[in-house]
């Protein structure tokens, strides 16, 4: 870890390969102004660029080259979501000065990788995003890039300074890697800024945050620390931190307890953990709960198991995946205060100073809104800060929308929301609409989950 001045929780992406750049191929046909002063573009501070200039920098335009990685997406999104697609312009990919090695992308072997797409047909605005979970900076090509492009804005994100699930290992201090990760967002977000302004001739008009799980983490992070950088953000599900609890290490022992044998269903339910989402369970019990538990809790107390995980998570899906026995009785309460100011360290405090959405599912078995944006929301309340907040917890929502194509009958995607989401921020913060009052939200009307959802659509009410 050095700066310069979810783990892939699907097994699939865990160990996902590097990949190889090709020479760039100037695109044809597609406008008198494309890829304008291309060659003028630098990124202030990047040790490496290489820009290309593409027909598409959608992910219909990129899957199967190497400006993007489909594997690192697996899970995000749901088949026969409709993405945008036609979105010409300059894509620059490159890394910050870091000491870390956890990103093979493009052979590389770098961490602080980030990307930024430029497209020709510029609104004016920039989004930037840091990865969810532990992935790697296109993990949000198709949820958050395509359709952010195809409205015009600059995007930009980051690989957070580390990945992987060693990502632990970075840095010398508990709480290191995870405090890099806002730095390198920080990072990013200043050094974008100026490197749109290169490329159009003045600097972002707005400046919107977003993100997804860890990605949602940083959006609230950024909106309290850095409110000048920004116009505001939305923060899908993302994952609290507080030094006294809840947080991660709070819900998830209880979880691995009970994949162990040694908790009951009652337990989970006062961990957080929505009645409801028991369909559920088994898959997180493979794929997600130890895992994720005993990472984190390498990251923020590395004294407790020292040996488990160890120096690495696991060399092979099976191995990364399964959990720490010694995380089944995990008790964060009781553990050294030094525990409790690593993750001060990172720590939220509602304190939000640009205006902020959020969304949560109410059957997310991985992130429990009870112990997460339920609490945040009260936070922000507390600060004093209310008014620059909406709250919307998404019905049948869950923590990956990969999940509904299992369960189509019981789950709804969450981004058709997060869209609305998206464009209902812009209105507020460009226009001066306020968006509805914190809810839940409905299916839509039409039944179409996959493509459409109004913020302002209720539950229907049950058959009594």
């Amino acid at each position: 870890m050095r700066l310069s001045r979810g783990v892939p929780f699907v097994a699939a992406t865990l160990l996902a390969g590097a990949l190889s750049w090709p020479t760039p191929v100037a695109a044809k046909g597609v406008g008198e102004h494309h890829c304008t002063h291309q060659e003028r573009v630098r990124v202030p501070g990047a040790a490496f660029q290489q820009s290309a200039c593409l027909p598409d920098l959608t992910t219909d335009g990129l899957a199967g080259t190497p400006y993007t990685d489909m594997a690192d997406q697996a899970g995000l999104t749901a088949r026969g979501t409709r993405t945008p697609t036609g979105a010409p312009g300059i894509q620059i990919d490159g890394h910050f000065p870091d000491s870390s090695r956890f990103n093979a992308t493009h052979g590389w072997r770098h961490d602080a990788q980030f990307v930024i797409r430029l497209p020709d047909r510029w609104n004016g605005g920039l989004v930037v995003t840091g990865a969810p979970g532990t992935r790697r900076q296109y993990a949000t090509d198709t949820a958050i890039s395509d359709q952010v492009l195809a409205l015009g804005y600059a995007y930009a994100a980051t690989d957070k300074g580390n990945s992987g699930a060693d990502f632990y290992r970075d840095g010398k201090r508990a709480g290191d890697a995870v405090a890099e990760w806002n730095a390198r967002t920080t990072e990013l977000t200043r050094a974008a800024r100026k490197a749109v302004a290169q490329r159009y001739g003045h600097a972002p008009r707005r400046t919107y945050m977003t993100g997804i799980s860890n990605g949602g983490y940083l959006t609230r992070w950024q909106l309290e620390n850095h409110p000048d950088l920004y116009d505001g953000g939305v923060d899908w599900e993302g994952a609290l931190w507080t030094p006294d609890g809840p947080n991660l290490l709070t819900s998830l022992p209880t979880a691995v307890a009970r994949v162990l044998g040694g908790a009951r269903d009652e337990d989970l339910y006062a961990a957080g953990f929505a009645r409801g989402s028991e369909f559920l369970w088994p898959y997180h019990e493979q794929a997600y709960w130890g895992v994720t538990q005993k990472i984190y809790r390498a990251e923020f107390d590395p004294a407790y198991d020292p040996d488990c995980p160890g120096p690495s998570a696991g060399s092979t899906p099976e191995r990364i995946l399964a959990p720490c026995v010694s995380d089944a009785a995990y008790d964060y309460a009781s553990r050294p205060a030094s525990v409790r100011r690593a993750v001060a360290r990172v720590a939220l405090t509602g304190h939000i100073g640009r205006p902020l959405i959020t969304l949560h599912g109410d059957l997310d078995a991985l992130l429990p809104k009870a112990a997460d944006s339920d609490v945040y929301a009260r936070m922000v309340d507390a600060s004093g800060r209310g008014p620059l907040h909406r709250y919307f917890t998404i019905a049948g929502g869950t923590h990956v929308d990969g999940l509904y194509d299992t369960y189509p009958d019981r789950l709804r995607p969450i981004l058709p929301c997060y869209r609305s989401a998206f464009d209902t921020l812009v209105s507020w913060v460009e226009r001066g609409t306020r968006p509805p009052a914190d809810r839940t939200v409905g299916r839509p009307a039409n039944g179409d989950v996959l493509n459409s959802c109004a913020l302002s659509t209720p539950v229907a009410p049950t058959a009594g």
